[in-house]
């Protein structure tokens, strides 16, 4: 047939799709472990609301009742992105980008907190939004689109159409998280999600060492000129010689976790939510929680993650779009990354960062995003495949979309008598 003619010009192609193939079950237990970590968050909110009632002077059914009300939105959140098909959320990377951009400036110019001196919320009322969660979710929709297109072209290994954007992006991350608004944690979190996007999108290797060394560079740079962060260190590395000073809230979080024992204190026998613990509700709430539930709890809760984030993982090897496995890939990397820095900071193998534990931390911006960013992966579990098929480029070039090369297991083959 002859190509069709429009004016005189050749139609142009329809836009690029995802190859998502044959819809079928999605992954239930993701939901399931989801909902429990999510739960689990509600009931240590739930148990500390009078204590933090009674310090902050308000009802002691305040902090449950805004969790639910995040909760309730993150819901609206998870629905959506389930919902809205891959290919549109391929293309939103613009919008999302630009609302994060605008966030950012306008956390900028907003009047701050005096307990929180930082210009990272957006204010309005008794209302706050964190501008950085948006924008952890624009820059993994952003990067999965982009890098797709590289290797749809056979431009991944180019280092100017591939490497040089990446590099521009880490750079103002590092200028704006980092630098305007000090949030050397959220940076970290960021940094970590484009380094293992592109690392398994297949940017050479050397090529992300590069990237690192840079970081490190950046990093010791960050930490040796500002005076907060030199404390912050020297509380890590000598926390029994700064409890009263800089490392008031690592020696106190050691102590509630040690409070706990093998099975806990109890819900309703929390000692160090009455003020002693900086940050109860949210950064510090894995060491309340230990306190709470003990040893034994502690490890269920790392179970629970570890369960979860296994499940990302196993989605990731059965799917068959690059830009849908990209988008499980950074989520898997954002979440396992954030709770890695706030577990290890409440039992003194980190720096403390101020980083949320997600699912479990109270606050309305980061339960809402985590929410939509498990809407994205649920969506994409509908098509994981028994084996992933081999990836053509535009270039005719080919490579295994498995991971690590096994053979897979997984929801759909289309002989369904040897459906795994």
């Amino acid at each position: 047939m002859r190509p069709s003619v429009v004016r005189g010009r050749q139609r142009q192609q329809p836009a690029f799709k995802s190859d998502l193939g044959r819809r079928h079950r999605p992954d239930y237990a993701l939901l399931i472990l989801s909902a429990a970590l999510l739960a689990i968050g509600l009931v240590v909110v739930y148990a500390i609301g009078p204590a933090l009632g009674q310090a902050n002077h308000v009802g002691a059914n305040y902090y449950v009742n805004k969790q639910l009300i995040a909760i309730g939105l993150s819901i609206v959140a998870f629905l959506i992105t389930a919902q809205v098909p891959i290919d549109l959320w391929r293309k939103a990377y613009k919008p999302l980008l630009i609302m994060a951009a605008f966030a950012t400036l306008l956390a900028l110019v907003m009047p701050v907190n005096p307990q929180y001196p930082a210009h990272r919320w957006v204010r309005l009322g008794t209302l706050s939004f964190q501008s950085v969660e948006l924008l952890k979710f624009a820059v993994l929709i952003w990067l999965a689109g982009f890098l797709s297109n590289r290797i749809r072209q056979g431009q991944i290994q180019n280092f100017v159409e591939t490497f040089k954007p990446i590099l521009y992006a880490f750079g103002a991350v590092a200028v704006v998280v980092a630098g305007i608004q000090s949030d050397l944690g959220s940076t970290g979190v960021i940094v970590a999600i484009m380094g293992t996007m592109a690392f398994v999108a297949g940017l050479p290797f050397k090529r992300i060492l590069m990237i690192g060394g840079l970081i490190m560079i950046m990093l010791f740079l960050a930490i040796s000129s500002t005076p907060y962060r030199r404390a912050r260190l020297e509380a890590f590395l000598h926390p029994a010689a700064n409890c009263q000073t800089s490392g008031y809230q690592a020696c106190q979080a050691l102590i509630a976790v040690g409070s706990g024992g093998m099975s806990g204190l109890g819900l309703g026998r929390s000692v160090q939510a009455y003020g002693y613990l900086p940050e109860a509700a949210n950064d510090s709430i894995f060491a309340i929680y230990a306190e709470k539930f003990g040893f034994i709890g502690a490890l269920v809760l790392i179970a629970l993650f570890v369960g979860f984030f296994g499940r990302l993982k196993a989605i990731a090897e059965r799917i068959s779009d690059e830009f849908s496995r990209l988008i499980v890939v950074g989520i898997l990397a954002w979440l396992s990354v954030q709770a890695l820095i706030n577990i290890g900071a409440m039992i003194g193998l980190l720096p403390l960062k101020g980083i949320t534990l997600p699912f479990i931390s109270y606050g309305g911006t980061s339960v809402v995003f985590v929410a939509a960013a498990i809407g994205l992966v649920f969506q994409i579990s509908h098509y994981t495949s028994y084996a992933a098929p081999r990836i053509t480029n535009d270039r005719g070039e080919s490579h295994d979309n498995r991971p690590n090369g096994r053979r897979l297991r997984g929801a759909y083959h289309p002989d369904s008598s040897r459906r795994g």
